[in-house]
Parts: structure tokens; sequence; C-alpha cells
């Protein structure tokens, strides 16, 4: 989908397609320095839904066989804000246990859900745990989260496209904008 059939839906493009693949090829430089020399290449771990679109570029952008899996957590529920409670909506099927892992992450807001996350699956006997985000809302934050790779710091403003929604809708956007308060204003 291209920002230019939304009309006033974004009230302006953060960051473009071209930026966001330029960084991605960065990040996957700087994690395959990263992973250099270890036993296996760490297993990538999407968060759905938002994840699918960075966990796809940053996979076809690694030298090495990226293996995969995913987890479904919510924190939002039909709102813009975090509620800092996290439900496992779909767990791992993979075993971490003695792996290196990577989380992959559209997005981080609060740093709540993460948080919680990355010491859940620290404890199940992951040899270490890294967190790689598209996007971080440095001012947003809740809790502080150490993050290896980061592509973008962006303000708090509510973000669409690039695998981010509002209410299931903008995740195929290429580029990511600020959604217009008028598109959710009335959504309490």
């Amino acid at each position: 989908m291209d920002a230019n059939e939304l009309g006033s839906e974004l009230s302006k493009i953060l960051v473009t397609e071209a930026e966001l693949k330029a960084r991605l090829a960065e990040m996957a430089r700087e994690i395959e320095a990263d992973y250099a020399g270890a036993e296996q290449p760490p297993l990538l771990v999407g968060v759905l839904k938002g994840a699918v679109m960075v966990m796809a570029d940053l996979a076809r952008e690694l030298s090495f066989h990226a293996e995969m899996d995913w987890m479904a957590v919510s924190s939002y529920g039909a709102s813009t804000k975090s509620s800092g409670v996290v439900r496992i909506l779909k767990d791992l099927d993979t075993e971490i246990a003695h792996r290196d892992v990577l989380i992959v992450e559209d997005i981080i807001d609060s740093g709540l859900t993460l948080s919680w996350l990355k010491e859940n699956l620290e404890s199940r006997g992951a040899n270490s745990v890294r967190i790689c985000a598209m996007l971080r809302k440095p001012d947003a934050a809740k809790v502080e989260v150490d993050v290896a790779y980061v592509g973008f710091d962006i303000p708090t403003d509510f973000v669409v496209g690039y695998g981010l929604d509002y209410a299931e809708r903008y995740r195929n956007l290429r580029d990511v904008g600020v959604l217009a308060e008028h598109v959710y204003a009335d959504a309490g």
C-alpha cells in the first residue's frame, strides 16, 4: 500500500520504505558480525503480528541460515496504548534451551511487554536473548530495555505501516507514518 492512497489518514511520513530497507541491511551486517563464530546462528523470534515485515526483510538480508519462530503476545487489545498486562496468545514451537535467541520486534513503546518477554525467554534456559527492533520510542519508555539493534528512534506519535496497525489496518503500508488523530480520536 502506498501512502499517497491514504489521503488525510496520515499526518506525515516518519520513515520511508527506502530508509527502512537501508537500515535493515546495516542491522543485518551488525548481527552477522556479533554472531560470527557462534556454534549456530541465533533463533529469530518474531513477535506477531507487527514484526512480520521486519522479520521477513531481516531474514532475507542475513547471510546465515535464519531459523525462525513466532510468538504472539498482547498488551494492547484494541487500544492505542499498552496496558502493561501481557498475555501469550501463541507460544514458541522451538525449544530454546541452550540457544542464542534474537527477538525481532516492530516497535518498542513503553518497553513493558518486551521486558517481560525477554525475561520469559531467559527463564527457559536460552544462552542469550538479544533484541532487534525497527522502531523505538525513547520518550515513551516506562522501563529500561537493553536493545542490541535499533532501526530508528521516533517520537511518541501513534504510528502505522511496515507491520504496525491500528484496528488491523495499515500493516501493509510500505512506509512508517503518523496516523492522523481524527482516525482514532473517537475510539477512546
